[in-house]
């Protein structure tokens, strides 16, 4: 049994008032897909009713007793779907895991097929680059193509294997289109420790000033992501890691054990087997539907601001909900953050990586003391079962054989993790600012005070090359407020901007008031610059933002939640557009052309940046609030 708390916190207020309008606001839409996953359900496995033709195509690659298995259906068949490719560090230990995952599945007595496979874009190759406008789009690509994977309908279960930025949102939400089966989201791991943090980033701020040499940079790179697995800084990827296990979609204590380790092998076959005991046909059914509820959303967004996560989650978390049936707003995210207490500083919100932050504790710290102060839902549904408490435990092989044990009751490390008592800060490390401009997001966990409020003059740039060009030159060494646009969703894919971190940080090291204001993204990698992200209405559909001009006086407060130019109403509402987006046409080569449906059909950030059509009730309240 885990250990839980012998005094359980009553749920906080804020917590409880935003779940039920969550709730409340997405009954109709929430209703709706669970009657459809329901439905789907039916009162057997689908290829039960298939004609002989389909079914002998689904079994005509099998041999043995896997075939037959198959053939007769009486035994599960759970599906493996995965991103593995050799060229991306955290996706290349997928290599072994369907034959560990295979024969786990036999001893458990079920059958696993690889039922297809899905893309992995990386964006650490792709930054700054033409690709990088795929990046966004990827997440949708991924969804379908578990879909496709899917939608052959021989499948008890499933099995998802991805680890980062776009592929794990994006297997889940296609996940969630067969949400009437069982499926659990199977980690690879973070790679070992390489160069610390904080001498990666003093590199990059020497190279940006021109300080350092390219090779000097190669070297630094190179030591930093240097082996298979996971980055180790706290960005998208290892926010995915952690935020699938606090909504119960990994084995507890699973995210960040590394590949190529005995325990990582043991943790990939009890998934595999587990998907075999919460089966359909089983008496511990738990179909996905279930587990992705309005609470779990809640308790993704708390684990999130807890931990300073990925600002691309204010996106993914969205469209996830959106792909269950659950209106999931920038304000909920808001009224979270004023309570939730920032309990990790993990780079770039520190010095630390996911491996200390893991060996200080990790999640199973992280959940049992947001359990403890009512911040997270207790009582949800798991793949390991019902509650959260399940995920107090971390495991441990003993013996050969994988058992769970009580993780710390104390942090082991109180200069990367904390408990709620004395956090790093009161409120989380995610805000929205609202104003002139429209909403946007803003990370400040690695943002000291004094630089959390900025009035500036604004800088307009088109691109990132025109900004590094203007700053080589010279030109940008004062108080400024750099604006970059048509940076959206439906403007060129939304694709990240850190590459600017490193100049902007060297021009706030000279003692200037620095801030950004874009509709692009920073991603998990945002930095101690306050940026303001992911502005939305974009310039690109007309957006305030468009209007903006050199020299206009742009106020961001992130502790007031402000973001504002300091023009009257009228003549900013009487102004042209400027700086329109690329054309269809220009916007070619590295594949874009491929993704122009894609880009005609994108919702704006604060909608989840999604290019699927969802049913329309509910979604009134987040028209109303814009």
């Amino acid at each position: 049994m885990s250990r839980s708390s012998d005094n359980q916190a009553a749920q906080h207020p804020v917590i409880a008032e935003v779940t039920n309008r969550i709730i409340a606001r997405s009954r109709e839409t929430r209703g709706a897909y669970l009657a459809r996953t329901a439905q789907a359900a039916g009162d057997g496995p689908v290829r039960a009713g298939m004609a002989c033709s389909n079914l002998a195509h689904g079994f005509a690659g099998c041999a043995g007793p896997d075939r037959i298995a198959i053939r007769g259906m009486v035994k599960p068949n759970v599906a493996i779907v995965s991103s593995y490719n050799d060229m991306l560090s955290a996706h290349q230990p997928l290599n072994d895991f369907p034959n560990w995952i295979k024969e786990a599945v036999r001893e458990a007595g079920g059958v696993a097929q690889f039922a297809g496979g899905v893309p992995a874009m990386c964006d650490g190759i792709t930054q700054g680059r033409d690709g990088m406008e795929l990046s966004l789009f990827s997440r949708d690509v991924i969804a379908m193509s578990t879909g496709v994977a899917l939608a052959h309908e021989m499948f008890d279960g499933a099995l998802l294997l991805g680890v980062c930025d776009k592929i794990v949102p994006g297997l889940l939400i296609g996940g969630l289109s067969f949400g009437h089966l069982p499926m659990l989201m199977v980690p690879a791991g973070p790679m070992s420790s390489g160069l610390p943090n904080r001498e990666k980033s003093r590199v990059r701020q020497l190279f940006a000033e021109g300080l350092a040499s390219r090779e000097d940079l190669l070297e630094s790179e190179s030591a930093s992501y240097h082996s298979p697995g996971t980055c180790t800084f706290y960005g998208t990827a290892n926010s995915n890691q952690l935020l699938m296990e606090v909504m119960g979609l990994h084995l507890p204590g699973s995210s960040f054990v590394q590949p190529g380790t005995p325990l990582r092998k043991a943790l990939t076959e009890a998934a595999s087997k587990r998907a075999v005991e919460i089966r359909r046909s089983g008496e511990e059914y738990t179909p996905l539907a279930e587990i992705v509820s309005e609470q779990t959303i809640v308790n993704a967004v708390v684990a999130l601001l807890a931990t300073g996560g990925s600002t691309n989650h204010t996106i993914h978390l969205v469209a996830i909900a959106a792909a269950a049936g659950i209106v999931l707003t920038w304000d909920d995210f808001s009224d979270l953050a004023e309570v939730v207490p920032l309990l990790a500083r993990i780079y770039p919100n520190g010095p630390a990586d996911i491996n200390h932050f893991a060996a200080a504790g990790g999640v199973p710290f992280l959940i049992g003391e947001l359990l403890d102060a009512g911040l997270l839902h207790r009582e949800v549904r798991t793949v390991a079962g019902d509650g959260l408490d399940r995920y107090r435990q971390e495991p441990r092989l003993i013996d050969g054989h994988l058992e769970w044990q009580d993780g710390t009751p104390t942090s082991l490390d109180e200069d990367v993790l904390r408990g709620v008592a004395e956090p790093f800060d009161a409120d989380g490390g995610l805000r929205i600012l609202k104003g002139n401009l429209g909403r946007a997001v803003i990370k400040i966990s690695a943002v000291q005070e004094q630089h959390r409020a900025v009035i500036a003059p604004a800088r307009i740039f088109p691109t990132q090359a025109a900004f590094d060009t203007a700053y080589r030159a010279g030109e940008l060494n004062c108080d400024v407020i750099v604006v970059l646009r048509n940076q959206g969703p439906a403007a060129n894919g939304m694709p990240e901007l850190h590459g600017l971190t490193p100049a902007l940080g060297s021009l706030q090291d000279r003692g200037h008031k620095v801030a950004l204001v874009t509709d692009g993204r920073m991603s998990g990698a945002s930095g101690k610059i306050p940026a303001a992200i992911q502005l939305s209405p974009e310039a690109a559909i007309g957006g305030p933002l468009a209007k903006v001009r050199d020299g206009d006086i742009v106020r961001l407060d992130a502790d007031r939640g402000t973001l504002e130019v300091l023009v009257p109403n009228h003549e900013l509402e009487e102004r042209e557009a400027i700086d329109g987006p690329p054309s269809q046409a220009a916007w070619s080569g590295t594949g874009r052309e491929l993704f122009g449906a894609l880009r005609a059909a994108v919702t704006q950030a604060d909608e989840g940046a999604r290019t699927f059509s969802v049913p329309q009730p509910g979604y009134a309240e987040v028209e109303a609030n814009r």
